[in-house]
């Protein structure tokens, strides 16, 4: 049991990314096709979950914890789901050749 997620596992950045992306894709998939629509508010909802409860449970914190659980949370939110890559639109084209005609046929598409 000490190897899966622990309380204090969850509490930490890496911990409560894994376990979002992983609720998202599993609760994702059990709902089908439609569910692709709604990765990113399951991830964004479980997130806040995790986040807030991890400050619930710190003490030592003030009233502010609430506000950086807030944006622990969007911390969370952007490893689970890289939010951090660049968007595709601007993700610059892998360049394709056409064939020159110089290739043997076989290697060529015949479409």
């Amino acid at each position: 049991m000490d190897d899966l997620f622990t309380w204090a596992a969850l509490g930490s950045l890496a911990g409560a990314s894994a376990a979002t992306l992983l609720a998202t894709n599993v609760i994702g998939g059990l709902i089908g096709p439609s569910g692709d629509k709604l990765r990113k508010w399951i991830a964004i909802v479980i997130a806040l979950l995790l986040s807030y409860l991890t400050a619930a449970f710190a003490d030592e914190a003030g009233g502010e914890k609430w506000i950086i659980a807030f944006f622990n949370a969007l911390v969370i939110f952007s490893a689970a789901l890289g939010v951090n890559q660049f968007p595709p639109g601007n993700r610059q084209a892998t360049p394709t050749q056409v064939a020159s005609g110089r290739e043997p046929k076989i290697f060529r598409s015949w479409v």
